[in-house]
């Protein structure tokens, strides 16, 4: 069969592309920004392809006739306060071009909406439902809750949340009930449903066999991890003080922290349905999806993040735009460095961010990405998906990765720290030769300043980064 796969580089997709192709399906990946989506680690070339469009630009539109079914992944929540209006200007043009095409079976992944009142964010979901559901074509939506696997964001927050705070003042929201599913079950309900059509014009909610609390999810996942946490909470925590309190311990952007403040108010517990069992699909409790998840990371083996989706480069910048670094009207600080071992360098650059540092004067990085974080920048704790290996599109740390080649020994970044300007920081090495260049693009006098402002800092951290690298 022949899948259009929209949001073809979110956290989801990204799991749900290999078992489409592991079980024989054509897959057509629709992206915004066709460098970001590295098919080549996928395999089954003859059998995939990529569509570069925008689904809010109508006119980018024009999709096969004869595709047979299309999944709808595409999710604006981290986009800031319009979210709600881009989300419905995607959902119409989508359906615009859907009917034009021979599809039989459009599939949703949405959010549980039980409640009365909703959040922004779940009555954003629930007009694109609304709006899908409109097409002469059948729709399919499944309705999930928290979802717990390696690079969620639940499993994220949750995660930096235990692991640095041995004692939390939380808000009160942390007593709303939540039915979390782990991500292996989502993607056996999104393949399962598949040209199913019992499933066609119908909505399901899925969902995971235990009904927690957020504190009961936090205290859970302190005792699998082996830690002891206290949880206290306070009924005068204002949404706006909890999006700061998500922001500054997480590794989530301000935007997303508020919207999943407004969420997390409301009850999202699912009505059962016995659509686990048609699929012969057994839920997996939540305790056992953070062993999982944890088996994955240990294993270096986390196919996708729902950081790597975020950032700058969301706000219409893409990759093939950046990988041209600018010569004129810029700054520069070139370092180079002769090494014994240019293969052990290398290692070192494609290792470089996340857990392993950045080889010189950390406390100094992690100062920058505390003082990113009170600007409302994405901050230090992002870190990385993969602990050796990076790819085009990934997140590291502040930074973007735009170019990637292990080959030819080149890595290239893209700041997504809050600058008066634009930064590129490069890693190359030739022969015995390791060459590291920063790049500074300034915007008006304010980024001539910073440029000088931090050019002592720049010649104390790159010498002793990139000396580090060579030996």
């Amino acid at each position: 069969m022949k899948i259009l796969l929209t949001g073809a580089t979110g956290y989801i997709a990204q799991r749900l592309l290999p078992a489409l192709l592991e079980n024989g399906h054509e897959v057509i990946c629709l992206v915004r920004d066709a460098s970001r989506l590295d098919t080549s680690k996928y395999g089954y070339k003859k059998r995939l392809s990529v569509m570069e469009a925008d689904l809010l630009d109508s006119s980018s539109l024009n999709f096969a006739d004869d595709i047979d079914a299309a999944y709808y992944l595409v999710h604006s929540m981290s986009s800031g306060g319009e979210f709600s209006e881009m989300e419905e200007r995607s959902a119409r043009n989508f359906v615009d071009a859907i009917n034009k095409t021979a599809t039989k079976q459009v599939i949703y992944l949405t959010g549980i909406v039980n409640e009365q009142e909703l959040s922004m964010h779940l009555a954003s979901r629930k007009n694109v439902e609304t709006i899908l559901a409109s097409s002469a074509i059948p729709l399919t939506a499944l309705r999930a809750g928290i979802i717990v696997g390696s690079g969620s964001a639940s499993f994220e927050i949750i995660r930096d949340l235990i692991e640095k705070l041995p004692v939390m003042i939380a808000p009160k929201w942390l007593h709303t009930k939540c039915q979390p599913i782990a991500v292996r079950n989502v993607i056996q309900f999104l393949s399962g449903v598949l040209l199913k059509e019992s499933t066609f014009g119908k909505h399901f909610d899925i969902y995971g066999p235990d009904i927690l609390t957020y504190k009961e999810m936090l205290l859970q996942f302190a005792k699998e991890r082996g830690l002891k946490r206290h949880i206290f909470t306070l009924p005068v925590m204002t949404p706006r003080l909890s999006s700061y309190w998500l922001y500054f311990v997480t590794s989530t952007s301000y935007s997303l922290a508020a919207n999943l403040v407004e969420s997390m108010k409301v009850d999202v517990v699912a009505n059962r349905n016995k659509l686990a069992e048609q699929l012969c699909i057994t839920l997996i409790p939540y305790r056992q999806a953070i062993r999982i998840a944890f088996d994955k990371i240990e294993q270096n083996m986390v196919l996708s993040s729902w950081k790597d989706a975020m950032g700058n480069l969301q706000a219409g910048k893409k990759l093939s735009k950046l990988i041209q670094v600018p010569e004129f009207g810029v700054f520069t600080d070139r370092k180079t460095a002769t090494t014994k071992d240019p293969e052990q360098a290398a290692e070192r650059i494609f290792a470089i961010g996340g857990y392993s540092g950045w080889y010189y004067a950390d406390w100094l990085w992690s100062f920058r990405g505390f003082l990113d974080k009170l600007f409302g920048g994405v901050g230090l704790k992002r870190g990385r998906r993969n602990i050796s290996s990076v790819n085009a599109g990934d997140t590291l740390d502040f930074w973007r990765v735009i170019y990637t080649d292990p080959k030819e020994k080149r890595l290239l970044l893209y700041a997504e720290m809050k600058l008066p300007g634009e930064a590129w920081l490069e890693f190359r090495i030739k022969g015995n030769t390791v060459y590291q260049t920063a790049t500074f693009r300034p915007l008006g006098l304010a980024g001539r300043m910073y440029w000088y402002l931090v050019l002592p800092f720049h010649y104390f951290i790159f010498n002793g980064m990139i000396s580090k690298i060579a030996k």
